[in-house]
């Protein structure tokens, strides 16, 4: 059973939340929604690496707040709630200097105020690049 707000949510729902925006110009990819999870890709290029020729520690944290922020953005109901990030960790295991790293996030807590979401990072041989917990600030809209 899908835990998202709106149940038919797609891949192609998502994809205007890239634009203009540094998941579009970070070239990041929606991949796939499951039930309980969302997966997103990123080039490892000249844009995510830093200057040793590695994945960027930043980049990561970039695919990661933004997996877990639009997780969280597809768990309220939009017109009522924003969710921006209040806190990340990151710990870097390995690194990727080329291909793709996936990013597939779960959330761990899901209360009214926050989210925390489990975001694992992987390269395309399926070695873990990255772990991240991401807690997400549920705000009211004043608008």
């Amino acid at each position: 059973m899908s835990i998202w707000h709106n149940k038919q949510v797609t891949i192609a729902a998502l994809e205007p939340l890239n634009d203009k925006t540094m998941a579009g110009f970070l070239q990041m990819q929606w991949v796939e929604i499951g039930d309980d999870y969302l997966k997103m890709k990123m080039p490892v290029n000249e844009m995510t690496r830093q200057p040793y020729g590695l994945l960027h520690g930043g980049a990561s944290c970039a695919l990661a707040e933004t997996i877990g922020s639009v997780g969280s953005h597809l768990l309220v109901d939009p017109e009522k709630f924003l969710c921006v990030g209040l806190e990340i960790n990151a710990n870097h295991i390995r690194s990727a200097r080329s291909g793709f790293v996936m990013a597939t996030a779960r959330p761990l807590h899901i209360g009214k105020t926050t989210h925390v979401w489990d975001i694992l990072i992987h390269d395309e041989a399926e070695l873990l690049i990255c772990v991240s917990r991401l807690t997400v600030s549920i705000l009211r809209r004043k608008d």
